[in-house]
């Protein structure tokens, strides 16, 4: 059985969600976040929230910050939980040669923002 997706947001739903859908929220190990530059929080923000809101299963959404710093979000499909939309992710960073390795399932809430409910610290 597919499971679809909630109704569609609209584009400004959607802008809003990605600027408040955060990496620091659980997204990514927290040994990776403290040495992460600005740039890096900005792309793996970016990955992190358009891999949960248009991601196919198993594709992973690559980014790229400075000096080295890579990273991929890799999502499941889309399961719906207490009426929310949920999937569970996998987001990578690397960092001078160190993987860190986050976890967990994310749902979208009613106003469009991802939040971590499994797998956050």
């Amino acid at each position: 059985m597919v499971v679809q997706p909630m109704v569609p947001t609209s584009a400004q739903t959607v802008q809003t969600a990605r600027l408040t859908t955060s990496i620091a929220n659980g997204f990514v190990d927290p040994a990776a976040l403290s040495l992460m530059s600005a740039k890096d929080s900005t792309e793996a923000n970016s990955a992190q929230f358009y891999a949960l809101q248009f991601g196919r299963p198993g594709a992973p959404r690559q980014w790229a910050g400075d000096k080295g710093t890579t990273g991929s979000v890799s999502v499941g499909p889309y399961v719906r939980v207490n009426n929310l939309d949920c999937r569970d992710f996998t987001h990578t960073v690397k960092i001078g040669g160190t993987d860190y390795v986050r976890k967990g399932t994310a749902c979208r809430e009613q106003n469009g923002n991802w939040n971590v409910v499994q797998g956050a610290a």
